[in-house]
């Protein structure tokens, strides 16, 4: 592994603990309409789902830079990348969906994806 991928792991690594730090801490402070009803499930998730997909992406970083050494077997990184860019494409499609703004989340997914494709070459 080179120097720019490893840089580039560490990136994502470091943008998703953020970001799931972020969602987890962020949990009770969520906006409130007013007077308006909560959206169901074919548009909107349930708020409870929020801090759960943010200790998945805290969880999923820790692994993508945690060394090999320690589970050589089950390949931890492999399937945080996996994982992240599973989350990463639902995102997409959630804020597609919705008629939002996926830029960011198919930034995440290919950012992902260079280093699921460097982490199994």
């Amino acid at each position: 592994m080179s120097s720019w991928d490893q840089f580039m792991e560490y990136l994502v690594a470091g943008v998703f603990i953020c970001v799931g730090l972020a969602k987890i801490l962020s949990y009770n402070r969520g906006p409130r309409a007013l007077g308006a009803q909560p959206a169901g499930l074919p548009f909107g998730l349930p708020y409870g789902l929020t801090p759960a997909v943010g200790v998945f992406e805290v969880v999923a970083g820790a692994a993508l830079v945690s060394p090999s050494s320690y589970f050589p077997e089950y390949a931890p990184a492999q399937l945080a990348a996996a994982g992240l860019a599973l989350v990463t494409a639902v995102a997409a499609v959630y804020h597609a969906r919705r008629r939002q703004s996926m830029v960011p989340n198919l930034t995440l997914f290919l950012l992902v994806l260079f280093v699921a494709i460097v982490r199994w070459a």
